[in-house]
């Protein structure tokens, strides 16, 4: 009788049962706007990031890191109200809600409670970070300081193509110099990147003092972030949603109409620099902004670049601590969002503490130059080849015969393996080295032994041929 019931009381709990198994079995997934990546693909990420990283190298700068999070209060007001409400926060650990008003929670006051229940946030970029790293160790570094990082940020975004929470920037910045040769060194630096990379771009400048200047002229010199916050979006709103976003703002009509001819304006750079001047010439800090764009673009024409230079005067880069030149990258042969973009800083370090020190950087998108280079076939054909040679496993005098072979290799600097089991028959063996697209298998066996030799195999002609460990390396090396 206690039996039957301990079976029927069972049957009961099974759907329970089954329920607990379906929601242990289901899929994993990971949160929208983040990404996997393959071997395959991270082998194409280390291209662009190798790449990247040798052009830095070449013009002076040394690496370095900071924390994936920083201290809400080093990234809080650094990047605008728009900027603000991107931020991840991290709630504190154990108990969060300990000290957080009972009352702002009753209202659902999201953003007075944040203050209480985070303290730390996850970096939105890699310039703000640098800027406090720079007043942290002022008394360590060498100014002027060229520095270069390559490093995820992370942005509560909606995602979209193009665009996702989580993502890898290659920053390049120099601080402590005023010089607008830096400025000219970064247009040199994007141009040999993308050179290298083969992708075909255009790079537009402006510089924010112009802006001010703009502000000044339609009198609204006040209203200058509202503004360049606008106008910014131009390419992905248009002109008719801009202006109304400035209506909304608070900018009155004859400002606005006043600001048309401006932000349409057409022509070459020389042309639009002087329709420019006629028009803001009035304003100091516009004409200040007039003439760092024509030392630089003179500059640029003097040491010659192969990429296009356009001066675009709706570029405005919405984060608010540039003051200066700003830049921005975008592919010619694709539809996409800048891949890179930057700008003179001269008050971030400021904010920190340290005041009058400058600074400009320009940031590489390394998320949008590979869906570029992917969209557009720009990769090595043999870029998925990290294994160059494959050695197969017959048995164990086989294996340990081909492991001494194989020190050898991998001395000339030759990525090579042995397979690993030799029970797996020569086809699964080859199939391995096929769906990894290793170019060259060595097949070695009682009688290559015997001569000192290795059937060396072409996978992608077939093509065998029997050599010496001299003549592989050379082979398979060249």
């Amino acid at each position: 009788m206690a039996l039957t019931f301990l079976l029927i009381q069972k049957l009961i709990n099974l759907p329970a049962l089954f329920n607990t198994r379906f929601v242990m079995a289901q899929k994993p997934s990971i949160p929208k706007g983040t990404r996997d990546f393959s071997p395959a693909e991270m082998v194409r990420r280390n291209y662009i990031f190798d790449t990247v990283k040798g052009v830095f190298q070449r013009y002076g700068y040394l690496p370095i890191e900071t924390p994936a999070m920083e201290n809400l209060s080093t990234l809080m007001g650094k990047y605008g109200e728009e900027g603000d409400k991107l931020l991840f926060k991290i709630l504190n650990s154990g108990d969060y809600l300990k000290d957080a008003d009972a009352t702002l929670l009753a209202e659902k006051n999201s953003t007075k409670v944040t203050s209480q229940i985070s303290e730390k946030g996850l970096r939105y970029d890699l310039t703000v970070p640098f800027a406090r790293f720079v007043v942290q160790y002022q008394n360590d570094i060498t100014f002027p300081f060229k520095r270069y990082q390559i490093q995820p940020v992370w942005r509560a975004d909606r995602p979209q193509k193009g665009r996702y929470r989580e993502f890898f920037q290659c920053d390049v910045d120099v601080v402590g110099s005023n010089s607008l040769l830096n400025e000219v060194e970064l247009m040199q630096i994007v141009d040999e990147v993308y050179r290298r990379l083969n992708i075909n771009v255009l790079l537009k400048l402006n510089n924010r003092k112009i802006l001010a200047g703009i502000a000044e002229t339609i009198g609204q010199p006040e209203r200058i972030i509202d503004i360049t916050v606008a106008i910014d979006k131009l390419d992905k709103i248009g002109l008719d949603k801009v202006n109304q976003e400035l209506a909304e703002k608070g900018l009155p009509q004859e400002a606005i109409d006043r600001l048309q001819p401006i932000i349409q304006l057409t022509g070459t750079n020389a042309e639009k620099l002087s329709v420019i001047r006629s028009v803001i010439g009035s304003s100091a800090i516009g004409v200040k902004g007039i003439e760092e764009v024509e030392t630089i673009l003179s500059t640029v024409a003097a040491i010659g670049l192969s990429l296009d230079v356009e001066l675009d005067l709706t570029l405005a880069r919405g984060l608010n601590y540039y003051t200066g030149a700003i830049f921005e990258v975008k592919a010619k042969d694709v539809a996409i969002g800048s891949i890179t973009g930057g700008g003179r800083y001269d008050d971030l370090t400021g904010i920190f503490g340290l005041k009058n020190v400058s600074g400009v950087g320009i940031s590489f998108g390394a998320d949008r130059i590979y869906d570029v280079m992917t969209q557009l076939d720009l990769f090595p054909e043999n870029h998925a080849a990290t294994t160059k040679v494959l050695f197969v496993n017959f048995g164990e005098k086989e294996a340990l015969y081909a492991l001494g072979l194989l020190a050898q290799v991998r001395q000339a600097g030759i990525n090579a393996e042995l397979y690993p089991d030799n029970s797996d028959k020569m086809k699964k063996q080859m199939g391995y080295a096929d769906k990894k697209q290793i170019p060259f298998v060595a097949i070695i066996g009682d009688e290559e032994m015997n001569q000192q030799k290795i059937m060396l195999k072409a996978m992608q002609s077939g093509q065998q041929q029997l050599v010496d460990l001299a003549q592989l390396i050379e082979i398979v090396g060249a």
